[in-house]
């Protein structure tokens, strides 16, 4: 079959992301010895740089690697607490129903370069001036801005001026609203990576010595108190209002990244691992086990059948995310056990289902959010809304309700809303990270820094007793899902995508393709697309389309009017719009292979 590009075969290194300047850079620190975790902390910094709409130092980043010579596989978990005084009294002693998607008081303690620094130290080879120094280069010599860079700025340019004038200082050098592809520059952030770097050099040789020296820099010191003392400072958010913060230069000097084991099932002759139900990654092992007991493996690829079963599936999973998932005590083992997957799977019907209808795992009772209505028959109703929405709300990504200045009449297309990289080395290590948060249009930048804060807190709920709830300490349940598909002889790849509630959605049709129906990697990756847009959104203002689902026009106008007449509401989101995927990884004849989403244009895979 065609595709866009040849899947890339070699034996050296690959690597994957959604941006080719982090690509060519984990390349690089390959080429210079370094491994599969050297590349994709360089890369991941690099990304802070060249994609500053969809991430940056100020964010998140949950990471999933695979130790080759032990086959030991592992989360570090770059996803922040919320603050010790972010109570939900906190927020609702303010006026507040909802935590707002932008400014301070959305803030949790930034998890990205902790998290960064701590996969180097733990797994990394180089020093950290080695991996740092791309984005260094890049943040003060400039790189060539991205359309979608440039177009967020646009959107942005007035809240800028009036309110957010740190943000101003940088994304409007000189007033002006930058313009894409040419050279852009953030010396801000340029030095404050330098002086990261001079702080952990200044700590002596030792290589270990110098990343936790970068991390008390950046946690405990002169970072930190940038981000203290402008957190005092009020600033407008998605409310309407100004506000100050609750995150603390304490909240930060407690942090630390942590260690945890994945979350896998078999699927397909693999082991698909994920991350805890503090993220949304054990919805996809939902679906593929529902899938597996739904004998997805003989259905068609790209029919009517197969898309309408994946989009019913998908609703199942994450009504059971809403009323499952969260930072506590979660009924993992019962939600993925292949009796309760096959129990659900039954509910799969013909047409298309309303409302939300999760489950009863272990025989709890579920129990939703009060937006989502009253439940009736074992469903709950669903808090939906059309094209219109709140401006600054929430997760900048794709979807029924960003508004429509940011979208196009053809693909829906939004200003993007984060990053995705995949590596593997000759070693056969691999890793796959999904950094995001402190977006360039949700946080002011912290005066002297050159980045905004993360607003993952945006994803609690301010109504006690839900598995999502605000508790102090506790991590927002986030979308940020990497993953690694893994077989018993050793090969395998790690793989993901950008895209908010769809990630766990884009990388079924993946996933489908490559593991059942024999596709590479890259033709898995460009094979048409879809997702369901029923499914409640996790950022503010957290609402969903009615039976909604948007496909790539490529599947056809039989298969999109089939879908119609089942009851879904399709949108048609033009032949190349959905999904952001890469990957990388080992076939089982022992080369590594590697291949990177076309869509957005700017995603690529590099190897050899």
């Amino acid at each position: 079959m065609f595709t866009t590009r040849p899947e890339l075969v070699g034996s050296y290194g690959m690597v994957g992301s959604t941006h080719w300047l982090a690509s060519a850079v984990g390349m690089r620190i390959l080429e210079q010895g370094g491994n599969a975790f050297d590349a994709a902390v360089a890369a991941g910094f690099t990304l802070q740089v060249v994609e500053p709409h969809l991430n940056g130092p100020g964010g998140d980043a949950p990471i999933i690697g695979y130790r080759a010579d032990d086959g030991h596989t592992f989360v570090l978990c770059g996803q922040g607490p919320a603050p010790a005084t972010a109570t939900i009294d906190a927020y609702t002693g303010l006026g507040l129903t909802e935590i707002p998607g932008t400014g301070h008081l959305a803030a949790v303690v930034p998890g990205a370069v902790g998290a960064w620094l701590d996969l180097l130290a733990r797994y990394g080879t180089l020093p950290l001036a080695d991996v740092l120094s791309p984005a260094i280069g890049y943040a003060e010599d400039g790189y060539p801005l991205v359309p979608a860079t440039a177009r967020t700025i646009g959107t942005v340019r007035e809240l800028f001026t009036e309110h957010w004038p740190t943000s101003a200082e940088v994304y409007l050098p000189h007033g002006d609203l930058p313009v894409a592809g040419a050279r852009f520059r953030n010396p801000q952030l340029a030095t404050t990576y330098r002086r990261l770097l001079t702080e952990a050099q200044s700590a002596g040789s030792d290589r270990v010595t110098q990343i936790e020296a970068a991390h008390r820099a950046f946690y405990t010191g002169f970072v930190a108190e940038a981000m203290d003392e402008f957190l005092r400072t009020p600033v407008r958010d998605s409310s309407g209002r100004d506000h100050t913060g609750l995150l603390t230069g304490d909240d930060l000097a407690r942090w630390h990244p942590t260690e945890e084991p994945t979350v896998a099932v078999e699927f397909a002759g693999a082991q698909i691992h994920k991350t805890a139900a503090w993220g949304q990654g054990p919805v996809l092992l939902q679906q593929l086990q529902m899938l597996d007991a739904l004998n997805v493996a003989d259905a068609e690829p790209g029919s009517v059948e197969l898309v309408h079963t994946t989009v019913e599936v998908a609703k199942l999973a994450f009504a059971d995310r809403e009323a499952w998932y969260g930072d506590g005590d979660v009924p993992l083992a019962d939600l993925l056990d292949p009796r309760y997957a096959a129990e659900r799977a039954a509910l799969v019907g013909p047409t298309a289902a309303d409302g939300l209808r999760p489950g009863s795992p272990g025989g709890r009772t579920p129990r939703l959010a009060s937006v989502f209505g009253d439940l009736v028959d074992g469903v709950w109703p669903g808090r939906y809304q059309g094209a219109a929405g709140v401006v600054g709300g929430g997760e900048p990504t794709r979807g029924p309700f960003g508004p429509e200045a940011m979208r196009t009449e053809t693909t829906g297309e939004t200003r993007g809303d984060t990053c995705h990289v995949d590596v593997v080395d000759r070693w056969g290590n691999r890793v796959s990270a999904t950094p995001s948060g402190g977006w360039l249009q949700s946080s002011p930048v912290v005066p002297g820094l050159g980045f905004g804060l993360p607003t993952r807190a945006q994803m609690f709920w301010l109504e006690p007793g839900l598995s999502a709830s605000l508790v102090p300490g506790r991590r927002p349940r986030t979308t940020l899902s990497p993953a690694l598909a893994l077989r018993a002889d050793g090969s395998g790849f790690a793989f993901g995508t950008p895209g908010g509630d769809q990630q766990d959605q884009w990388t079924i049709p993946f996933l489908l393709h490559h593991l059942l129906w024999g596709a590479d990697l890259q033709a898995a990756i460009d094979a048409p697309g879809w997702h369901s847009t029923h499914v409640p959104s996790s950022f503010h203002p957290r609402v969903s389309e009615h039976l909604g689902v948007e496909a790539e026009s490529r599947l056809g106008s039989a298969v999109l009017n089939g879908l119609r007449a089942r009851g879904h509401q399709v949108r048609d989101a033009g032949p190349w719009s959905l999904g952001r995927v890469s990957a990388a990884g080992v076939r089982p004849d022992g080369l590594l292979h590697a291949g990177a989403n076309p869509r957005g244009m700017q995603g690529y895979a590099a190897g050899r």
